[in-house]
């Protein structure tokens, strides 16, 4: 039977050996077997096991939801079908955010006058609904969901691009070789600590909180896509400058 070893399968799966090893300390996936050297290998159903884990994620299931899906899976295939059910239902919600921008964009360019349930189709934050419950608390989802809703479109699509900036910016300092403790880019982390304080309405993050956001970005593929796309390694520089940032500055 092939198997895979830890790092092979962390590079095919777009994710860290960190992150695997994370999921194995929560049962979530164990290895295949473990060699004479403390190497970790998975095997093909691991590999099913690992997708599953990793499409739930991006659904915006939180570990432990994921942990109890998975446990009262026992037909792998059914599962499967489950899933493949909900990656359509995701396919359509996506093609609706296609024909949402592609009718502002037209719209925009005629002049034409823009409906809210025009722009708005397809686009749903509430999906992260329980994995924000789960690592924050419902006030902080129902404080977030508020402040969300009661933003103007102009208003969202400056706070998305403010991030968007920043993350840039980190991009840069890393193709740079700038170190997370710089000057430079603790400067940049001084405003992505100003942009999450605004999510969080004026409310200070704590050291550990601001520190455990800086290594979901690491740990979550979703995240990491978002800052790695300005050059792989960017959100590992994020998360060590957001823990000196916090060290330095939060109490």
């Amino acid at each position: 039977m092939s198997e895979w070893s830890i790092q092979e399968l962390a590079k095919s799966a777009g994710t860290t050996s960190r992150t695997l090893r994370h999921y194995g300390d929560l049962g979530l996936l164990e290895p295949s077997r473990i060699g004479a050297n403390g190497y970790r290998f998975y095997d093909e159903d691991a590999l099913v096991r690992l997708q599953r884990i990793l499409l739930l994620r991006e659904l915006g299931l939180g570990l432990p939801a994921i942990a109890e899906v998975l446990t009262g899976e026992r037909d792998t295939a059914a599962a499967l079908r489950t899933h493949l059910e909900l990656l359509e239902q995701e396919r359509t919600r996506i093609s609706r955010q296609i024909e949402s921008v592609n009718r502002t964009l037209n719209k925009t360019k005629k002049g034409e006058s823009l409906m809210p349930e025009d722009v708005f189709d397809g686009f749903d934050h509430t999906r992260y609904k329980e994995e924000v419950i789960e690592r924050w608390g419902k006030d902080a989802y129902s404080s977030g969901d508020t402040w969300w809703r009661s933003m103007s479109e102009q208003d969202r699509t400056a706070h998305l691009q403010a991030q968007a900036d920043i993350a840039a910016a980190f991009g840069n300092a890393l193709t740079a070789g700038l170190s997370a403790d710089s000057d430079d880019v603790q400067t940049i982390t001084r405003r992505q600590f100003e942009w999450i304080k605004i999510g969080w309405q004026g409310r200070t993050p704590s050291a550990d909180a601001f520190t455990g956001l800086g290594q979901m970005y690491v740990d979550d593929p979703r995240f990491t896509a978002n800052y790695d796309k300005y050059g792989e390694g960017t959100a590992s520089l994020v998360r060590d400058a957001m823990k000196v940032y916090a060290e330095r500055n939060l109490h």
